[in-house]
């Protein structure tokens, strides 16, 4: 190639690279990230998956704290790889970090840059079209990442002196609101960006105090839930714990009420002050819809009053005083058990540490035995200690698998020890449960009499058809007297003097008595049944002895 036709080939690529970084370059698919897609809903969850893999996080957590210590930082691969270097981390090679940063696009954290790159040659280009830079939510992502793995696992401090300040800022807010919605010449002295200022710093310091509460009131519930907590360390954190909640709570109560009036003066003007804050310049989407600051909007206004007034439910106020109870009553409790006779204590600390020390100076044969005596690991084996009544099935030699079990009591289950407490209960008044099964009996005797007189009208049972009642009263009666008549050799009878009924039996063996009712039949084979009155026992009931099939 001469000179001249080299000259040439570089103004036509300069040409070509010129028209692909403007537009398009052929096969780059740099077209495809021209205009940056909104990130849907249900895909904003993959901004967290560089986190999630134990083995390549390391790497992701260095790319994209690389892409976000600046605004609007624009590396290509080799760039990136380099200040990787620079950094002191070299695990990644180019290739690497390519491969990376092309993950990270397609889960929405990195974005092509749209930066046009100065270049003289096609190689030059190909090696810095693909130019990163990172996302909206990306780095907003990445923000809370670094903030999570910067915080420090003990008591977060409560942002309490932000309540004065923010009580002052209400205030302003308030007045300034009234002098707007009165207009003419009591609004020419406000300010909109001062007073924009002012309702950004009200929610910015909400947000501030609200997460800080929320953050040490974890800690709090974390601590508490412990039960290893040695004596020293307890009494720290009861120290703490007592002195910073009761300084928490009395701020929280000399501030909230003053801070609920100045957001009802809000509420009252608060179109006005909406409007007011739309007038400032703001920046608007494509599709025409901001991410605006907060305060700006109807509902944020609407959730801060809720937070501090509590109209749909328990406010924040009443939340924080609950949690704060809460607390000072589970620290009361552990010191209490840690002062109980019973010795037991919260933690078990120096009992565990002693079974260590016991356990490391012991040869084989006598820590087999320790641990045998410590967690009861002996054969299964009854000592007679279980119920006061021995009924005989549970020896010495009886597996406790299939013993009877036995009941602990609570006191000696829970607290070691069996010292009896609380009062002897009242002795329940019985004249309720009186009242009621005397009610119940009147009713049974009711049902019964009316089933005998039912069984009596029908004398000859033998196809008749009577209600279920009757027939359960008779299949009684009947029982009682074949319990006493169990051969039934000849004619018996059974009285209920109580009811007035009197049952007949006559054995015949080719005969039966069938008796209907709605809910089925009744046969009783070889006996015919009749039913009378008790008082006619002196006279002679006929009995019907024939066999109708």
């Amino acid at each position: 190639m001469t000179d001249g036709s080299a000259g040439h080939a570089l103004d036509e690529a300069g040409k070509v690279v010129g028209a692909g970084l403007g537009n398009s370059f052929p096969g780059d698919g740099s077209d495809d990230h021209a205009v940056s897609e909104p990130l849907p809903e249900a895909d904003r969850l993959d901004l967290y998956r560089y986190v999630t893999n134990p083995e390549t996080r390391t790497g992701y957590i260095a790319l994209m704290r690389l892409f976000t210590t600046s605004l609007l930082t624009d590396l290509s691969a080799s760039e990136a790889r380099a200040a990787l270097e620079k950094s002191g981390y070299q695990d990644l090679s180019v290739t690497d970090v390519e491969a990376r940063c092309k993950q990270l696009e397609q889960w929405g954290n990195l974005i092509r840059s749209v930066r046009d790159a100065r270049v003289s040659t096609i190689s030059e280009y190909l090696r810095s079209k693909a130019r990163y830079q990172v996302s909206k939510f990306g780095g907003r992502v990445h923000r809370q990442i670094d903030e999570l793995l910067a915080a420090q696992d003990g008591a977060r401090e409560v942002a309490r002196e932000l309540l004065g300040g923010t009580a002052e800022t209400l205030k302003r807010i308030a007045e300034a609101a009234e002098r707007l919605a009165a207009g003419g010449e009591e609004s020419a002295g406000v300010s909109v960006d001062a007073l924009a200022a002012d309702v950004t710093t009200v929610f910015n310091n909400q947000r501030l105090f609200a997460d800080s509460a929320t953050d040490f009131y974890a800690f709090v519930q974390g601590r508490m839930a412990r039960y290893d907590l040695s004596t020293q360390e307890f009494s720290v954190f009861k120290t703490m714990l007592l002195d910073y909640v009761e300084l928490i709570s009395a701020d929280v109560n000399r501030h909230a009420p003053l801070m609920g009036t100045y957001l009802v003066r809000i509420t009252m003007n608060q179109p006005t002050l909406l409007a007011a804050l739309a007038s400032l310049p703001s920046p608007v989407a494509a599709d025409g819809v901001g991410e605006r600051s907060p305060g700006r909007e109807a509902d944020n206004w609407e959730a801060l009053s809720e937070w501090y007034l509590g109209r749909r439910g328990r406010s924040g106020p009443d939340q924080l005083r609950a949690a704060a109870d809460q607390a000072l009553g589970q620290v009361l409790t552990n010191a209490k058990r840690m002062l109980s006779a019973a010795g037991a204590g919260v933690s078990r600390r120096a009992d565990f540490l002693r079974l260590a020390t016991w356990f490391d100076n012991a040869d084989t044969p006598t820590a087999h035995r320790i641990y045998d005596a410590a967690f009861g690991a002996y054969p299964s084996r009854h000592l007679l200690f279980g119920p006061q009544e021995d009924d005989g099935r549970a020896g010495p030699t009886t597996s406790w698998w299939e013993g009877e079990p036995v009941d602990v009591p609570l006191s000696l289950r829970e607290r070691g020890d069996r010292t009896a407490r609380g009062r002897s209960s009242k002795v329940p008044d019985p004249g309720l449960d009186r009242e009621r099964l005397l009610a119940e009996a009147e009713e049974e005797e009711r049902r019964n009499r009316a089933a005998a007189a039912e069984l009596i009208a029908v004398g000859d049972l033998n196809g008749a058809r009577v209600s279920p009642a009757a027939r359960n009263l008779l299949l009684d009666q009947l029982a009682q007297l074949l319990a006493r008549e169990q051969d039934l050799a000849e004619i018996a009878e059974y009285t209920d003097t109580d009811l007035g009924l009197r049952i007949v039996a006559a054995p015949d063996e080719v005969a039966a008595t069938v008796v209907h009712s709605d809910d089925g039949d009744t046969t009783v084979h070889g006996v015919t049944l009749t039913a009378g009155p008790v008082e006619t026992s002196g006279t002679v009931i006929p009995l019907r002895t024939e066999y109708t099939a």
